[in-house]
């Protein structure tokens, strides 16, 4: 056989060019592991520092909220809810002062009451001091009203049914002392005798105390001058016998 002209060998194929494209070796297990260096990561997870700089992208600077603001979130809440209304602490205050206001006319209306009261006593008593005083004054005379009037009663009874002078006289007597007793009673002095009665020394004054047949011992037998009272006050105690 000829030989090939282009330098193949007799009987195969021509060998394949040589070019700069051909692939490299493969790599086997017995090749040595590439050297670590300070840039290649030492684990397979992802580096701390790239979540770090995460966080610090999506953090809020020192002194803002979360919103950016710089105002912190509670108040940012109450800022978006809106303007505090002032009604609920002027209407608290309004309720303190009606409160105080109250309680002050309450205490003035109890003042008031107790100087009423007071008033009213005092003027009860002030009267009833008067009337005692003038009734005190007018006493003697209504004594010796009472003294004309038995004296009259007497010398009528001496003269006779047809006496007409003693029997007019005794009539005028009556009549005058008639109207001062209703006088004083209408005042609210009030005469009382005590005949027969037991002593008391708070309404009675004793005078002379006897033996006296059939009367109780302490007893009163005979009031010499009637006594006279304003209401549960003495004005003058009845001067008396009691039996001893």
């Amino acid at each position: 056989m000829a030989p090939d002209p282009f330098g193949a060998p007799p009987g195969g194929r021509p060998p394949a060019p040589a070019t700069d494209d051909a692939p490299p070796a493969p790599a086997t297990d017995d090749a040595p592991p590439a050297p670590a260096t300070d840039d290649a990561p030492a684990t397979d997870d992802a580096p701390p520092a790239a979540s770090a700089e995460a966080d610090l992208v999506g953090a809020a600077p020192p002194g803002e909220g979360a919103n950016g603001t710089g105002v912190p979130e509670s108040e940012s809440a109450v800022d978006a809810a809106g303007p505090v209304d002032p009604a609920p602490a002027a209407l608290r205050e309004q309720a303190a002062r009606a409160e105080e206001y109250l309680a002050l006319a309450q205490r003035t209306k109890a003042d008031f009451e107790n100087y009423r009261r007071r008033a009213v006593r005092d003027a009860a008593l002030a009267q009833e001091r008067g009337v005692a005083k003038l009734a005190k004054e007018l006493l003697p005379a209504v004594d010796n009203l009472d003294r004309a009037l038995s004296a009259a009663q007497t010398a009528a009874a001496a003269a006779g049914e047809g006496d007409e002078i003693h029997a007019q006289l005794l009539s005028g007597i009556e009549i005058v002392h008639a109207d001062v007793i209703s006088a004083l009673q209408r005042a609210g002095i009030e005469a009382f005798s005590p005949e027969g009665e037991a002593f008391d020394p708070q309404w009675h004054e004793a005078v002379a105390q006897a033996p006296i047949p059939d009367a109780a011992s302490g007893s009163v037998v005979e009031v010499y001058q009637r006594g006279y009272r304003i209401g549960e006050s003495v004005l003058r105690p009845a001067r008396v016998l009691v039996a001893a």
